[in-house]
């Protein structure tokens, strides 16, 4: 199998990967080193993570703006960009950070022998010179929800290893948060620098805004879907459905009265494992109201077809479906733990449940909002905030502090191994 420029067999042969192969670019292939060179480092790249989608675009700015993309990661879904460098290995490992370090290690062998200009890393490890913050503080996750035991395991070694890499008070990797909630905690865990963290406004698609016939839309959408005018269809979207709340959010629906209950649908979309919730709405007596979806790439005319965004996460750095509903004239009821729930709050566009979170908060409050006449006031509020406030700008803004940081091209360890 066609190896790369500059990377020698054993990096692939040695530890018998699952598949390991290399897309050059042309730029690569032609050896032009004018253009400034990016290197992008994510486990799994698939077209409906959150996070992913945020890397795609963030890519795809700096390379508008003339950079030359490389890309490393485990696992990639989906169509990739003819003109960037993209080098897929899945290691052979028999535990999951494991398989992170060996990843690891032959990134950085490779960067050692192939510098770039600037490396940024989606997810915690050594070398990096952007980290973008999409997950939260793991050690003190790990601190109140496990006890000392934990921290003896290889599994907690591994990824407080790569945590105290990206956040060490002695570094100089730039973060760029994408929510001031989770900043307190790495600076009192990690004592880091206030001024290393840069603060990104969010950046939802522009095509998540409700259009001009956004009433026919509605108006199709409802018909496919065979929902008469006096049915409410709630939506819960996103990968992850435990961390997203959707055990909570089963149960609210269950809690309504019987005739509501009868009127309700629930429509989840998502990349995740679904058994265990369908199992529990069949338990719940509402398996007939509740939908699954996978990913799919219309979320749009879901959020103008829908009638209540419900989001009660246990927790969420962001949320970035908070303001793609509000961007819909969505209203949207969510926990105040997601990082983006202030912007549903300041924009009067729907309830946000304050902390300690308490199911019978959620149903009461779910029950009046299917039915409350606010909700031609919350969806007016969220399409006025949403036609003013800046929440699209996030890749721009990402790509310019990336293309900064390259121009510096000093990068901080790039090539360093880390520990096994």
């Amino acid at each position: 199998m066609a190896l790369a420029d500059g990377q020698s067999e054993w990096l692939w042969s040695v530890a018998r990967p699952v598949r390991g192969f290399s897309i050059p670019s042309q730029h690569a292939a032609n050896g032009n080193r004018l253009a400034m060179q990016i290197a992008f480092i994510l486990y799994k790249y698939f077209p409906y993570g959150g996070l992913q989608r945020d890397f795609l675009r963030i890519a795809r700015e700096c390379a508008a703006q003339g950079c030359q993309i490389r890309v490393y990661s485990m696992d990639w879904e989906g169509e990739r960009e003819p003109d960037w460098e993209i080098h897929l290995w899945r290691p052979f490992a028999l535990t999951g950070h494991g398989r992170n370090e060996r990843f690891q290690r032959w990134v950085h062998a490779d960067l050692a022998r192939r510098p770039v200009d600037a490396v940024v890393g989606f997810n915690k490890m050594a070398g990096l010179d952007l980290y973008y913050a999409a997950d939260g503080c793991y050690e003190a996750k790990i601190s109140s929800q496990r006890g000392s035991w934990y921290k003896h395991l290889g599994r907690y070694r591994h990824f407080a290893h790569n945590e105290q890499a990206v956040f060490a008070a002695h570094g100089n990797t730039e973060i760029m948060m994408i929510s001031r909630v989770q900043q307190p905690f790495f600076e009192h865990c990690y004592g880091t620098p206030p001024e290393r963290f840069v603060l990104l406004p969010p950046g939802i698609a522009r095509d998540r805004r409700a259009p001009t016939n956004a009433p026919q839309l509605r108006a199709d959408f409802r018909k496919a879907f065979a929902l008469t005018d006096d049915e409410r269809l709630m939506l819960m979207i996103g990968s992850g459905f435990k961390t997203k709340g959707l055990d909570r959010a089963l149960r609210a629906l269950a809690a309504l009265p019987p005739a509501q209950r009868a009127r309700t649908a629930l429509f989840v979309i998502g990349q995740d494992d679904s058994r265990l919730f369908k199992l529990q709405a069949a338990r719940l007596g509402i398996g007939e109201r509740v939908t699954f979806f996978a990913g799919r790439d219309d979320i749009p005319r879901f959020l103008l077809g829908a009638d209540l965004l419900i989001h009660p996460a246990y927790n969420e750095n962001t949320g970035t479906v908070l303001l793609e509903a509000l961007a819909a004239g969505l209203p949207v009821l969510c926990t105040d733990v997601c990082g983006y729930a202030h912007y549903i709050a300041e924009a009067d566009a729907g309830v946000v449940l304050a902390s300690p979170f308490e199911q019978t908060d959620l149903d009461r409050t779910l029950a009046t909002m299917l039915t409350s006449e606010q909700r031609v006031r919350w969806q007016r509020h969220a399409l006025a905030f949403a036609d003013q406030a800046d929440i699209y700008s996030l890749p721009q803004r990402a790509a310019e502090r990336i293309i900064a940081r390259a121009r510096l091209h000093t990068p901080t360890n790039a090539g360093t191994e880390v520990s096994a």
